[in-house]
């Protein structure tokens, strides 16, 4: 089996008319949710399609270059901080310009720390990752001019307003989910063209044998730190959006739980082409919610059949539920 193949960069046909249907689907869901007179679940996959945008960030970096990273989330809290202490008490802030300003934080964020942990290799890069965070983590947790542990409040959603022209509302629920489902899009196919293009075979080429592309004349730390700044943009991406959905944030975004939970998203789609991380995110809430919500004392350990079912996963798929898909309809 072709390493391309194993990693599934290229989609099977099936597969890619799978994705159109689940992507039509997500298109009429406010509709039905709407019919419904409901809000929770458009609310719900707003934040799942949030997070799917947060575990392809993370897949550039692991399923793509093969740079395991536990300190990921920090990039997403900073993203979130950005816009609390960018909007004001009393009004909502241009989008136009915090948007960009909170992705380009997190990203300056990963590319300083990104210069110190590319330079190290496998369980190292890991604990050097998970070390840069923790302390992003306890910087904010312990400082109260930051927020502390207690978080910060974003009481307005920001503005949509060009040259005092409302262009759309994301206090609107299904203005706000549109737009989520766009960024979604939009971030899906620049990867899939990254993915594609000389840096993405570089990167791919580094995760095989990073030995090997240093032979050939590539500057591999060039390119990890490339990635590790995108990766980090994408992430704060995904955490500008969720501070502004929830309204709120805390250190516990930008904590090693946060991170987990991106890879567990990785491993139960599967990595290495994008599509597994948005599926994996969408399975990983849905499944969340369903162990939560067990009848009985059976929801309270929640925690333990989620990690049996993941346990499941990497033993009987290895490469996730898209690897599962394609080797029942390959």
């Amino acid at each position: 089996m072709s390493t391309l193949k194993a990693n599934l960069e290229i989609l099977p046909k099936g597969l890619q008319a799978t994705l159109v249907v689940a992507l039509l689907c997500l298109v009429a869901f406010p509709f039905i949710s709407d019919s419904l007179g409901s809000d929770f679940y458009k609310e719900m996959v707003t934040r799942m399609m949030i997070l799917a945008i947060f575990a392809m960030s993370l897949d550039l970096l692991q399923g793509v270059t093969g740079l395991v990273s536990l300190g990921h989330a920090a990039y997403f809290g900073l993203a979130g901080y950005a816009l609390a202490f960018l909007t004001p008490e009393g009004a909502a802030v241009s989008l136009w310009w915090t948007l960009p300003l909170a992705v380009l934080a997190s990203s300056l964020a990963a590319l300083i720390i990104g210069f110190f942990v590319v330079r190290t290799h496998g369980i190292y890069f890991i604990m050097v990752t998970m070390a840069f965070a923790q302390m992003v983590y306890f910087l904010f947790f312990d400082n109260k001019v930051l927020g502390g542990s207690d978080g910060l409040y974003i009481n307005f959603k920001p503005s949509t307003a060009i040259f005092g022209v409302q262009t759309f509302d994301l206090d609107n629920k299904n203005h706000f989910y549109y737009f989520t489902l766009v960024m979604m899009l939009f971030v899906y196919v620049i990867l899939r063209k990254l993915l594609w293009s000389p840096t993405g075979r570089a990167l791919a080429g580094i995760r095989l044998n990073e030995h090997r592309m240093r032979a050939m004349g590539y500057g591999t730390f060039k390119y990890k730190l490339t990635a590790f700044t995108i990766a980090g943009g994408l992430a704060g991406l995904a955490g500008y959006l969720y501070g502004a959905q929830s309204g709120f944030v805390n250190p516990e975004l930008m904590g090693f739980h946060m991170s987990a939970h991106a890879i567990m998203m990785l491993v139960l789609g599967g990595m290495g082409n994008f599509a597994g991380a948005i599926v994996g995110a969408f399975s990983f809430e849905i499944l969340l919610s369903l162990f939560k919500d067990l009848p009985n004392s059976l929801g309270k350990h929640w925690q333990l059949w989620m990690g049996t079912f993941i346990v499941l996963i990497v033993i009987f798929a290895p490469r996730g539920l898209m690897g599962l898909w394609e080797k029942k309809h390959g």
